[in-house]
């Protein structure tokens, strides 16, 4: 939030449950955004970023299916060494997992920019 908002955005979150975590207000509209993030590497060294969502079932075994890319508009990705990427829902679409650094076109700082 404190990211967008820095950056001009009016912030917002949904008071019902919904497939986004934020609303920003910008100079192209609303826009829909889904909050992913990865603590750590994989085993062979790279970001893997689960940005697939389950079903709205009980069953927390259910596998992920990817997001419609018209119910969000953004992925805001924030990854375990404080880099932060800003990447629109439409290049990602189908996914349910990515590689960070595939992305690096998106990256849009580290969180160490929020502290000065």
């Amino acid at each position: 939030m404190t990211w967008f908002t820095l950056r001009g955005c009016a912030v917002a979150l949904p008071v019902e449950p919904e497939v986004y975590d934020l609303l920003l207000t910008t100079t192209r509209g609303i826009q829909r955004v889904q909050v992913k993030s990865c603590a750590r590497r994989d085993g062979k060294g790279h970001w893997a970023v689960e940005i697939g969502r389950r079903p709205y079932v009980l069953d927390k075994t259910a596998g992920k299916m990817p997001y419609d890319p018209d119910t969000i508009d953004l992925f805001f990705i924030v990854l375990g060494d404080g880099s932060m990427l800003v990447i629109p829902s439409s290049v990602l679409a189908g996914r349910i997992r990515i590689y960070a650094e595939t992305y690096a076109p998106y990256r849009v700082g580290d969180a160490s920019s929020l502290l000065r």
